[in-house]
């Protein structure tokens, strides 16, 4: 038996209020509100870093709020459609959507994979970039996975919160004092003690993100193209293959079948990408931000 004293029960309501949201006529959700929260410090916190960046280069402030909306708006689309299309791909069974399509666009419920959102961002920069090249050259890809990796981390924190207040993505059990019982598990599991796994991510990720944010300038030369980016997927990717160790297992595709739960297959890659990023060297655009910082 546990110890029921030294255990939290987190049984909140999803919704924020009973107010309904126009058009979808569905209550404004916990998780829909952190979400947005994340994503709106993300901005404030990426702006000032692209600001940072093109001040150097000379170009004007309302050029540069200018370039911060078109870039947040390919990452908030590749975002929805990655993370959605991730979940249907990699945690769900796809054929349930063969007779529903439309399901797929339905990004207000349910099922958003953080893989899937990181792909989905890494398209949308690229075809951003792609965008801005001929007026903004030094806006490269990479530069921009550098801008854009440490405010990540901020918004990924907010959405775990989320996931805690949704009941979701959900721990396994234990009997360490800080274990939670979630009242109602948004996939139906038993009311056991568990591992608050969601706020294990929320603290990584609000920690790494205050480590690189105040890193980058104590330590300029790391930051070369690249550098950021590749600390990004390293850190980020090999805590969340490291994590899934204490996490149920969410894919229907794998589960039972595979040492490693698809988290971890998906984070492999991801660790990979980091290393590409971390060890290029392709250091000329960075060396010329560190001097216009420097200077």
């Amino acid at each position: 038996m546990c110890n029921l004293q030294a255990i939290i029960y987190w049984d909140p309501s999803r919704a924020l209020s009973s107010w309904s949201i126009p058009l979808l006529n569905r209550p404004m959700l916990w998780y829909g509100f952190f979400f947005a929260l994340g994503f709106f410090f993300s901005y404030l916190v990426f702006q000032a870093l692209l600001k940072e960046f093109l001040v150097s280069y000379r170009v004007r402030r309302k050029t540069i709020m200018k370039i911060a909306e078109k870039m947040s708006f390919y990452v908030v689309i590749g975002t929805l459609i990655g993370a959605r299309l991730g979940d249907v791909l990699f945690y769900q069974s796809p054929a349930e959507f063969m007779n529903n399509p439309l399901g797929l666009f339905k990004f207000w419920e349910p099922g958003l994979s953080s893989h899937g959102g990181v792909i989905g961002i890494l398209v949308s920069l690229w075809i951003c970039s792609l965008r801005l090249r001929k007026s903004y050259p030094m806006l490269t890809w990479v530069g921009m996975l550098d801008l854009l990796s440490i405010p990540a981390l901020l918004a990924g924190g907010f959405i775990r919160i989320g996931n805690f207040f949704n009941q979701e993505i959900l721990g396994t059990g234990t009997q360490l004092p800080w274990a939670v019982i979630f009242g109602h598990p948004a996939d139906g599991s038993p009311l056991i003690p568990r591992h608050p796994v969601q706020l294990y991510e929320a603290l990584f990720y609000f920690g790494f993100f205050a480590v690189l944010f105040f890193l980058r300038k104590r330590v300029p030369k790391m930051f070369r193209l690249g550098k950021t980016a590749g600390l990004f997927f390293i850190g980020t990717f090999a805590f969340r293959f490291l994590i899934e160790f204490i996490k149920l297992p969410q894919s229907a595709l794998i589960s039972g079948h595979s040492f490693l739960d698809m988290g971890q297959l998906l984070s492999l890659p991801m660790i990979l990408v980091g290393f590409i990023l971390f060890f290029s060297e392709n250091y000329g655009l960075h060396a010329r931000f560190v001097k216009g910082h420097q200077g």
